[in-house]
């Protein structure tokens, strides 16, 4: 009786490289490949995938929604820290990756699978967010990184092409360049091409997406109103709806006006600068609008420390570090902040801007008694003096000693 074949999982995007990884992995390792798309909304990307994983030699393929787990989840909890990483990047595929690396161990669990094996490159962040995942949640499962194994001899979509050809596997691709993305509901990344010149601006009449450049948007702005709930979004122009169902509406709304293009020099995890163009239209007007009502809301201290917490998040999740005690800690005082984000906002949308329009809450600390320039009941000008005197007294001790050791 022949020895039943162990079996590996493997994270499956329907791209060149993860489909010639298929009949690779059964060449080398003599596996039994389980495939799984997990998908975090990444729409008509999934056409056709598993005719593709089949006639490459997989034994099945899941494909596997996850997109309300990854709103409510992942991009919830940045949302309300707003997390940015190096002031620019709202997180698209860092706040993917680790729901994936949950979800291929899920299935691994289910499959009683003895490997998970990803298509990450050796120069790029995914690898890590990926492997940390999993080394997390499951830390007896082998990890096969394709790029990184010895026995991976590819070096370019031709050599990939040629061994699917060789293996009697006939792809819909070409050997000709684009640019490399990553998409799901929160955004879509682009790489390669003119953009590894940093010296050359992106091709935005074939690059874009989501949405138009700002050149393009209407020439009429656009007003919108947004509710929030303990720091949940609740509802787009009056309409109640689940987070995805509003990311997918502002997506629209955003990317018809020009909204969140932002071209980037970032710093990868492993060392190297790495430019990319990110679109994330519903993202950028959900962070913004988010901020618009805490303005609001949350006292002066807390929106310092919140600030400086949002700062770490973004590090600790690009970094793949999601399932981690730290990840938990920032979270849970993040968290203890949004009890009170509940309101409304409305802003303009107009060529590439999110124009602030007005904002109300039942606990709004703004006082317009104590703010107006006219004397109120509740603020007299004369307490400033004391505050000022004490708020500057080691700055006026200072000078004093300075300008007696200078006599």
């Amino acid at each position: 009786m022949a020895k039943k074949k162990e079996k590996v999982i493997l994270a499956y995007s329907g791209g060149l490289d993860t489909t010639v990884i298929i009949p690779w992995l059964k060449e080398n390792y003599d596996y039994e490949v389980i495939c799984v798309c997990v998908d975090c909304g990444q729409g008509n990307e999934l056409d056709g995938l598993e005719e593709r994983a089949k006639l490459s030699g997989a034994s099945k393929l899941y494909i596997e929604d996850v997109t309300d787990e990854f709103c409510e989840d992942f991009v919830l909890p940045c949302v309300q820290g707003h997390a940015v990483y190096e002031n620019k990047y709202l997180l698209g595929t860092s706040m993917a990756r680790p729901v994936i690396a949950k979800r291929l161990v899920e299935i691994a669990r289910k499959e009683k699978a003895t490997a998970i094996c990803h298509g990450a490159t050796g120069k790029g962040n995914d690898q890590i967010r990926f492997e940390l995942g999993i080394k997390a949640l499951a830390p007896d499962l082998r990890i096969i990184a394709a790029w990184r194994d010895p026995k991976w001899t590819m070096q370019s979509r031709e050599d990939e092409l040629k061994y699917a050809k060789a293996h009697g596997i006939t792809l819909p691709f070409s050997a000709s360049n684009s640019y490399s993305r990553d998409r799901n509901l929160w955004h879509i990344s682009h790489e390669g091409l003119e953009l590894e010149d940093p010296s050359c601006e992106p091709d935005y009449k074939k690059l874009l997406v989501l949405g138009v450049s700002p050149e393009k948007a209407p020439a009429k702005g656009e007003y919108v109103t947004m509710s929030f709930e303990k720091g949940v979004p609740v509802s787009v122009n009056g309409k109640k709806m689940k987070l995805s169902d509003i990311i997918r509406t502002l997506n629209e709304l955003g990317g018809k006006h020009g909204i969140g293009i932002v071209d980037i020099v970032e710093n990868r995890v492993v060392g190297m600068k790495s430019r990319g163009v990110y679109e994330t239209p519903g993202g950028t007007i959900l962070y913004a609008a988010h901020e618009q009502l805490e303005e609001l809301i949350l006292d002066r201290e807390t929106m310092r420390i919140k600030r400086i917490m949002g700062e770490e998040l973004a590090q600790t999740v690009y970094e793949g570090k999601w399932f981690t005690p730290l990840r938990e800690a920032i979270c849970a005082f993040i968290s203890s902040t949004q009890q009170y984000v509940t309101g409304e906002v409305k802003f303009k949308l107009y060529k590439g801007n999110i124009i602030k329009a007005g904002e109300t809450s039942p606990y709004s600390l703004y006082n317009e008694s104590i703010a107006s320039f006219t004397t109120g009941d509740l603020y007299d000008h004369h307490d400033a003096e004391g505050f000022i005197t004490l708020f500057g007294l080691s700055t006026k001790v200072r000078a004093m000693k300075l300008a007696e050791k200078n006599k």
